[in-house]
């Protein structure tokens, strides 16, 4: 028989004061006791509310101490969600540390290092990380999926969601949705996620909002133009297009064309206008993709393939092709001879069951898709948007970086490797003389691939992951970082063959950093190179850090361009595959992705903050201009910021 809750608060009760009289040393002796009978007061009714009563005396009494939530201003969002699934203790204690937030969010106590302001910034962004279990998702795939704590976790998101401003929470959703759009992803499952879920804590909040910014958001998902307002089932739109004039059509056109290009998302009635459009009006079809003049010549030039490949692919559920294949006629990528019959083939081609199975999973059942739809609707985004790709949750940022630069400048050889892997189950490279097929290689960095990742990725990464992963293994014994043979022959010839790396790869140690600055600024800094502007993007290594400089791990990006932002200071734009291009590295060193001369796609960062996080870069040796003229206050600044955080964790020579 289960015990009154009375006599649960009074155990919890007895042993949190147990624990505030324990002395330093001995604390960890009665943290469990404490952490036992919080789990059981969760389980009550109102049990958070019990617990949140307790929650000033939290930091006191020792229940985080010599543990990773031991300092509040330390905490990182992003965590929250991984802590709140694992089973047994990190639930409980992260429960307990969301209230301790709430509490010096409410001024219930003081914490001299985190403000009432940041607590609530910090609850604010943990809430819009798991809009999941804020608003939990009541589908079938849902259910099939649901975690054992997830039933804890959405209680206490709603708690934290009474507690808090709801237009402190809608204001930060809006924020979000702003940043994740600007980034241009191929992926919006999230920023839609967001969107809806914003929409619908407007609908429950009385009091009066400025919604502005909000509703061009709804549309664009939505629907933006009337009549896709006032019929929102698709069907019943569809039949009211055969009733409209030629004028009435580019009205609408314009509607969707522009909702698209201010946003990057797409409404399910934009694919039912374009393939009407296709079969009744092409013509018209420039005004629905807000194609440039260099767009509608490159239409022009393969009206009767691009039809085709609107008829195989653009359906309300793979809408977001259209945004790609209007940035792909943009760029005139179907004028590489290569891509026109490259893209014929995946409409027809003979997918393998797995590759069937898997691309199936990417849209939801019963939209009588078949997987070359979806195929070829995948290509004409990754094409179209090589700068959207990420990696997902994997450590497979070799493969989306290679994704990526083969979408901008090498289609044809994409467009040979993708059939290869969805058709053959293989794809082969050479490597130093010899043939590396995908099909006998095992492991990888992520041999258990998280699915949530578009439909290219889907299918590449497996087989690009195992390649990359054992031509490193080939140069691993030659006293040097593999990098210097690998990139050139997995990513391409253009890759350059000068190669810089700071980490002496015998000792670990850092070594001559002021020289490889110097190398990289006269190599790449318009200031010191000689005016040698970059052709192709080079891949490169940066030390990954969190908001307090501290050192993640490695990772690879691509520079894509450097120039001068609007102010004036140069910079550095590149190509990252992590999902966000916009996160917090600490020192003051975050990295924007719209406002400072972006491309979509692109993140930027001052041409010193961005050197500060490099370990290697390719240069081309013959293209040199003048190190020794790299001011040494330049080179002092670099290292400092370096040394004081991801160099903390080596040994400087």
């Amino acid at each position: 028989m289960p015990q009154p809750t009375g006599v649960i608060i009074e155990r919890f009760s007895q042993a949190l004061a147990a624990l505030e009289e324990a002395p330093p040393f001995a604390k960890s002796r009665y943290q469990t006791d404490v952490y036992q009978e919080a789990n059981r007061l969760i389980e009550t009714e109102n049990g958070l509310e019990h617990l949140y009563g307790y929650a000033d005396r939290f930091e006191q009494t020792g229940i985080f101490q010599d543990g990773p939530w031991e300092e509040a201003n330390k905490l990182q969002p992003p965590l929250v969600a991984g802590s709140l699934k694992a089973k047994g203790l990190p639930m409980i204690i992260e429960i307990l540390s969301e209230l301790r937030m709430l509490a010096l969010a409410k001024e219930r106590y003081v914490n001299p290092a985190v403000t009432p302001q940041m607590a609530e910034e910090f609850l604010n962004e943990v809430m819009v990380l798991n809009l999941n279990l804020l608003f939990p998702d009541a589908s079938e795939s849902a259910r099939i999926e649901k975690q054992e704590n997830d039933e804890k976790a959405s209680e206490l998101f709603q708690f934290l969601a009474n507690h808090l401003s709801s237009n402190a929470l809608i204001q930060t959703l809006i924020d979000e949705i702003k940043r994740l759009t600007a980034q241009r992803p191929i992926m919006i499952k999230r920023t839609v996620s967001m969107i809806r879920m914003a929409k619908e804590m407007l609908e429950r909040e009385h009091e009066d909002n400025d919604k502005s910014e909000l509703i061009r958001f709804i549309a664009a998902i939505e629907g933006p133009s009337e009549i896709s307002s006032r019929y929102k089932d698709v069907h019943a739109y569809r039949a009211q297009l055969k009733g409209l004039s030629r004028s009435e059509l580019i009205s609408e056109s314009v509607s969707f064309a522009k909702s698209m290009r201010a946003t990057g998302l797409v409404a399910p009635h934009h694919a039912t206008l374009i393939r009407y459009l296709s079969k009744r009006m092409p013509q018209l079809l420039p005004h629905a993709l807000d194609l440039s003049s260099k767009g509608i010549a490159n239409l022009e030039e393969n009206n009767e393939l691009v039809i085709q490949l609107i008829r195989a692919s653009v359906f309300p559920a793979t809408r977001q092709a259209i945004y790609g294949l209007a940035l792909m006629l943009e760029r005139g990528v179907l004028s590489h001879s290569p891509v026109p019959p490259g893209l014929r083939r995946l409409i027809e081609l003979d997918v393998r069951p797995d590759v069937r199975n898997a691309l199936a999973q990417t849209t939801n059942v019963g939209e009588g898709l078949t997987a070359n739809n979806i195929l070829v609707a995948a290509t004409i985004q990754v094409l179209g948007q090589p700068l959207g790709i990420g990696q997902g949750f994997n450590p497979t940022c070799q493969a989306a970086r290679g994704i990526s630069l083969w979408a901008q400048h090498a289609p044809g050889f994409l467009l040979e490797i993708i059939p290869r892997a969805a058709r053959d189950g293989d794809i082969d490279f050479m490597f130093e003389g010899q043939a590396i097929h995908s099909k006998n290689l095992s492991g990888g960095l992520a041999p258990e691939l998280h699915k949530e990742l578009d439909p290219i990725s889907l299918i590449l990464v497996p087989h690009l992951d195992r390649i990359y992963s054992e031509m490193m293994s080939r140069v691993a014994l030659r006293g040097d970082d593999g990098h210097r043979w690998v990139n050139p022959a997995f990513y391409g010839n253009w890759v350059q063959k000068g190669f810089a790396n700071i980490i002496d790869p015998l000792t670990g140690y850092v070594q001559d950093y002021p020289g490889f600055v110097r190398l990289f600024y006269a190599t790449h800094h318009t200031d010191y190179n000689d005016d040698y502007e970059m052709i192709y993007p080079n891949p490169v290594g940066i030390f990954i850090t969190n908001v307090h400089g501290k050192l993640l791990g490695l990772h690879a990006v691509s520079i894509i361009r450097i120039g001068v932002d609007p102010e004036g200071k140069d910079r550095i734009y590149f190509y990252n595959p992590n999902n966000d291009g916009s996160q917090n590295w600490g020192q003051n060193i975050e990295p924007s992705v719209a406002g400072n001369g972006e491309e979509e796609g692109e993140s930027s960062l001052p041409f010193h903050e961005f050197t500060s996080r490099l370990y290697a870069f390719h240069y081309n040796p013959y293209e040199q201009g003048e190190a020794y003229a790299v001011d040494d206050s330049i080179v002092q600044n670099v290292q400092q910021l370096a040394k004081e955080s991801w160099g903390k964790d080596y040994t400087w020579v």
